[in-house]
């Protein structure tokens, strides 16, 4: 050992286990405290680090355990503590090993273990230095394909700090940028221990970097389900190329405002908002969103196709169920040539065979002749239209499940109106429930009709430039703050699944990350089945396992981790943790992170407000540490009861009941 580590020892080793670690600390030391030759050493600080030499390495320790024991007890009074005199211990546990070698890296996890009475020495600044990793948070950038950067001096992150440890005074605890944001991250703890301060510091930090160059290529998607973030964030907007937009969903379809075309939803999306069963609706269901997309071709072969279906069924009408009337068989018939005509399927072959509309027959018998004339247009073996996509109305979907009810009774199904009643109902509620009036989208003749495409470049904040993209937006906020968890689900499901869809497509792979940062994520990605028909969990947890190949990442943030999806939180590479009470909660993330001692899942009860343990692949140990102060804060602050109770007689209340103003409108042209 040098001469520097000799005089830099604080005690021996007394005791090894496998697990744990006994230091006595050396006679005369007093309330834990060492003076050093470099400094004062508070060495016995709960979550500081001791240094055990080892051939040619250090056994990096972390206390986890202070205790003291009285050995000279004679010419004092009872109950009294000589502190000079009695044995201090402190628990220690092995985290990992940092070799002499100045050059050489911290690594996590002890391949030796140290001998009896082993010298225990305090920590150099830097040795912190290397165990954090704490090099230089910004590094020289480069310019497109190597070139030079404009301007010369432009830096980019490499680590980026989140606060200051609560253990080692003047300590940034730094994340690195590589690790944090290219992986899931969850941010948890109890109501009001800072969370929303903590996500939107971590964004701020991020965007309120100082030199060149900027965030420019970053995107974060945040789904603010309690209208907190646009305080924070809208101000990160800069003229040098940052961007934040601000979008309200509100449930109406107002300019302005959210808007969702109901196009955009897929099949399994429609079956499961209308609770379609699987043996008998879903049919139903996938034969009439297929229809709606089959009545609006013009091409040969779906005309052809159509006529098919349209024949079918007046053949059907003129069946009819038992009990129905000539006038109402025939009135069927004439309902579907005026909806849906054709050149040779319209109301003009019913006038050819001296259709009469009162009574609901043909003269001369023209029944049969004209039935021989619509058979024509059936065909074998024909494929049942599929959903497309295309722009439809909500009478146009109406109709079609009409449409293919009848078509299903053509085939011998009597009772199939019976068994798709119930999910006729639920579709009428959607129509008509005015919170879900924002993606009614009724197309009106001359409308330009918003193409998936477009949507997703505003929803991601991108500009269409030749062949390739720009970012006009960094940060997109989604304020759905006035609507209710139902349609918080469908929506951040519907969005989620749509950019991890286009993340897959893009080439090359994984060049455009995306950040979904997810409020109050317990409320739609919750480990049992969701009470609403849309399941959100089901996309998050395949994003949560595949998005990262595509550059799809989740930024989760809850206050019940017991009650997130445990494939979401598995597959979470980082944790920051506040103040966690709820013994359910605890086991949850103690089940997730079975790397953590307890030692360290012991100090979340008692974290105050703004305090929070960082551990993941981001930092190379856990790390205690207070929150950088956020600025401005998100709206999330305590309600100040004593000022707001206690008051003069006849105060206003300080409050307005309505809807906040829209900060950006970009964001909302292909939405109004």
């Amino acid at each position: 050992m040098s001469r520097d580590d000799r005089k830099r020892a604080i005690g021996k080793v007394v005791s090894v286990t496998a697990d744990r670690f006994v230091v006595e600390m050396h006679a005369g030391t007093d309330n834990f405290t060492v003076v050093g030759f470099d400094d004062v050493h508070y060495v016995a600080r709960l979550g500081s680090f001791l240094m055990i030499p080892v051939q040619t390495e250090y056994v990096v320790v972390e206390v986890v355990g202070l205790r003291e024991r009285d050995i000279a007890s004679t010419g004092r009074g009872e109950g009294e503590l000589d502190k000079a005199a009695s044995a201090k211990y402190l628990d220690v546990v092995p985290v990992g090993m940092l070799p002499q070698d100045q050059s050489a890296k911290f690594r996590f996890g002890v391949s030796v273990f140290p001998s009896l009475y082993a010298d225990a020495l305090y920590a150099f600044d830097a040795e912190l230095d290397r165990v954090f990793e704490t090099d230089k948070p910004s590094e020289p950038a480069s310019g497109l394909n190597g070139a030079l950067p404009v301007p010369e001096d432009a830096t980019r992150f490499r680590a980026m700090s989140i606060g200051r440890s609560v253990v080692f005074e003047g300590y940034d605890v730094k994340v690195r940028i590589d690790d944090f944001f290219g992986g899931h991250t969850a941010v948890l703890g109890n109501t009001g221990s800072g969370k929303s301060c903590t996500v939107a510091s971590v964004l701020q930090s991020l965007f309120d970097k100082a030199d060149e160059f900027h965030a420019r290529g970053a995107t974060f998607v945040v789904f603010d389900v309690n209208g907190e973030y646009a305080n924070a964030l809208m101000p990160l907007a800069k003229e040098n190329g940052i961007g934040v937009a601000h979008v309200v969903l509100d449930g109406t379809a107002n300019d302005h405002k959210f808007r969702l075309p109901h196009w955009f939803l897929e099949q399994s999306e429609w079956e499961l908002l209308l609770q379609a069963s699987e043996r008998t609706q879903i049919p139903v269901l996938r034969t009439a969103l297929g229809l709606t997309g089959l009545f609006r071709e013009n091409t040969p072969e779906a005309l052809a196709i159509k006529e098919h279906f349209i024949a079918t069924c007046v053949i059907e009408c003129f069946r009819g169920a038992d009990g129905d009337s000539p006038v109402a068989k025939f009135q069927r018939v004439v309902s579907l040539f005026q909806k849906y005509p054709t050149k040779d399927l319209n109301t003009n072959l019913l006038q050819k065979y001296g259709a009469n509309y009162q009574y609901g027959n043909f003269r001369e018998g023209n029944l049969a002749p004209f039935l021989d004339e619509v058979r024509k247009k059936l065909r074998k073996d024909v494929d049942l239209p599929s959903y497309k996509r295309a722009p439809f109305t909500f009478d146009d979907l109406e109709e079609c499940l009409d449409f293919a009810i009848l078509y299903e009774e053509a085939h011998g199904n009597r009772q199939i109106r019976d068994y798709c009643s119930q999910m006729f109902t639920r579709f009428k509620s959607l129509r008509d429930r005015s919170e879900y009036a924002f993606m009614r989208y009724d197309i009106k003749p001359g409308e330009a009709i918003p193409t998936m495409e477009a949507f997703l470049e505003q929803l991601l904040g991108l500009s269409k430039n030749g062949d390739y993209w720009r970012k006009r937006h960094q940060i997109i906020i989604v304020d759905m703050n006035a609507v209710e968890d139902e349609v918080v689900e469908l929506v951040s499901s519907v969005l989620a699944r749509m950019t991890f869809r286009l993340l897959r497509q893009a080439e090359p792979r994984n060049r455009f990350p995306v950040h979904l940062l997810l409020e109050e994520a317990h409320r739609y990605i919750s480990e049992t089945p969701s009470k609403f028909a849309i399941d959100a969990s089901k996309i998050y947890e395949r994003i949560a396992k595949e998005g990262r190949k595509y550059g799809l990442f989740l930024l989760v943030a809850s206050q019940r981790p017991s009650e997130l999806s445990k494939t979401v939180l598995s597959q979470c590479s980082n944790f920051v943790i506040h103040r966690i009470q709820n013994p359910d909660d605890l086991s949850q993330i103690r089940q997730m992170t079975p790397f953590i001692s307890d030692a360290v899942l012991k100090r979340l009860p008692s974290l105050p407000k703004q305090h929070a343990l960082v551990f993941g692949t981001s930092v190379n140990l856990p790390t205690t540490f207070k929150v950088r102060e956020a600025k401005p804060l998100p709206k999330s602050d305590d309600a100040k009861i004593g000022e707001l109770w206690f008051h003069e007689e006849g105060r206003a209340a300080q409050i307005r009941i309505s809807a906040p103003p829209v900060q950006n409108v970009d964001m909302m042209d292909v939405f109004d």
